[in-house]
């Protein structure tokens, strides 16, 4: 599921609170790492993740390939950290994320007169 700028941008909001769950070190990203990261996006369904000093990995290189292993939608890299968007499966409807809908574009009047 591809995000909108506007999803997104609803998404980046919600992190600003967050706090770093995830820290990605000189160990890289290991099974325990992903599923630790699986089992937070599962509950939470939007993680923060911070690559430390001590990484060989940058942190656009962490979230794409994090990202990737545990299916889940890129929101932002800024600096050495990263935010991941999935939604979760375990949660009722109502206890989720409610992202905004994507609609599709209007379409223009055929005839080019105006309305009204």
């Amino acid at each position: 599921m591809e995000l909108s700028s506007k999803q997104r941008a609803y998404l980046r909001s919600l992190s600003n609170d967050l706090d770093v769950i995830v820290h990605i070190g000189k160990d890289g990203i290991g099974d325990n790492l992903v599923k630790q990261a699986n089992d937070a996006l599962e509950a939470r369904e939007l993680i923060k993740c911070r690559v430390l000093e001590n990484s060989m990995l940058t942190a656009r290189e962490a979230c794409d390939e994090l990202s990737a292993l545990t299916r889940s939608e890129q929101v932002q890299v800024i600096g050495t950290k990263f935010v991941l968007y999935r939604e979760s499966h375990s949660k009722p409807k109502e206890k989720r994320i409610q992202l905004v809908s994507t609609k599709p574009a209007r379409a223009k009047n055929p005839t080019g007169n105006k309305k009204g």
